[in-house]
């Protein structure tokens, strides 16, 4: 097919788009119960025991490698940028575990017959150009014809195997900072119902293509204790698994959460993905929070496609830490709440 005046959006050819497509944390729960992770290879220094963000092996005292996999159907209708966003998302698994991307192999499933060839180019080549910029040049992958267009990336990056970047490592008093607002579900789903305005479909396109490259320069850096990216599971989602990792509790200030101004808009009329109450339902029993009506819970819990670092940090840090976001044009960062004792759970006030 080589027509693509002829060919149908992106969107109407998948059931779900980016991290919206990942599986409720309740039923991958259920699905891995039974699965052995990595353990017992004294060299593999994280795997999936605390859910976290990539898998670290040790090479030498000096070096690890870090790896992870991320691949989903479109988010949005142009294939530039459905490649660009994907690729920053994969990407962004490196810069949560605090490592610098070295290279990358590309994962496509295309619906041939339904998409021309030019458009299959378009997306591969919005996910070189991330991936480029990024430093882990795409070396090769691998592809197969699928009814749903499919793109992601394998990524692996270094890091120092002292200064890994865990979600667990959480301590009693950091205070919590988030690099991105939250909404991309929302806008997602009012792009497919038509309702997004364009100054919000450029808003989500600058959040999704915006690289966590602030996650590299916090492994280095003193009082930073644990850093998640926030995806699919949405903010409440991947805090219980800091909270879990780490074995505390965390309290949110509702009000100190940085949400996009037409994210709020559209979900006060009503405009939410099925993902965040897939994402509620996972975590509602370790969350208190009172007087949050559907509008506010859906944010919270809204799925985000190449969403912000959540970083755990000594209070004395936060500042230093703020200023490193806004360096990398995180200008939206914002301090959001607390770790605290206890057993985990989320106190949202």
């Amino acid at each position: 097919m080589t027509d693509t005046a002829a060919e149908p959006r992106l969107t109407s050819l998948a059931h779900g788009g980016g991290c919206g497509c990942k599986l409720a944390p309740s039923v991958l729960r259920e699905i891995l119960s039974e699965m052995p992770v990595g353990g017992g290879h004294a060299d593999l220094i994280v795997d999936a025991a605390t859910s976290d963000d990539a898998a670290v092996y040790r090479v030498s005292d000096e070096a690890a490698v870090a790896a992870t996999t991320d691949f989903f159907m479109p988010i949005v209708d142009d294939p530039y940028d459905f490649g660009r966003i994907a690729a920053t998302n994969a990407i962004s698994d490196l810069y949560a575990m605090g490592a610098a991307p070295i290279f990358a192999l590309a994962l496509v499933g295309m619906p041939i017959g339904q998409l021309s060839t030019g458009t299959i180019r378009k997306i591969l080549a919005g996910g070189r150009d991330v991936a480029e910029a990024a430093g882990a040049p795409i070396a090769g992958g691998h592809s197969i014809d699928s009814t749903e267009p499919i793109y992601g990336l394998v990524a692996l990056g270094l890091v120092h195997p002292d200064r890994i970047l865990m979600n667990s490592g959480a301590r009693d008093g950091d205070v919590l900072i988030l690099g991105k607002p939250l909404g991309i579900g929302i806008f997602s789903a009012a792009l497919k119902k038509g309702l997004l305005p364009e100054a919000d479909y450029r808003a989500m396109i600058d959040s999704t293509t915006r690289l966590n490259t602030p996650g590299a320069a916090l492994a280095g850096m003193a009082g930073v204790h644990a850093v998640t990216d926030v995806t699919g599971f949405g903010l409440l989602g991947h805090l219980s698994e800091m909270c879990r990792g780490s074995g505390l509790a965390a309290t949110v200030g509702a009000d100190s959460v940085p949400v996009f101004e037409g994210a709020r808009r559209l979900a006060s009329d009503g405009v939410r993905t099925g993902a965040s109450g897939r994402n509620w339902e996972s975590i509602a029993g370790m969350v208190d929070a009172p007087g949050l009506d559907a509008p506010a819970r859906d944010l919270l819990c809204d799925p985000q496609t190449s969403g912000g670092l959540l970083v755990a940090c000594d209070p004395a840090q936060a500042d230093k830490i703020m200023a490193l976001f806004n360096e990398h044009g995180h200008e939206n960062a914002a301090v959001i709440g607390r770790m605290q004792a206890g057993s985990p759970a989320i106190a949202v006030r």
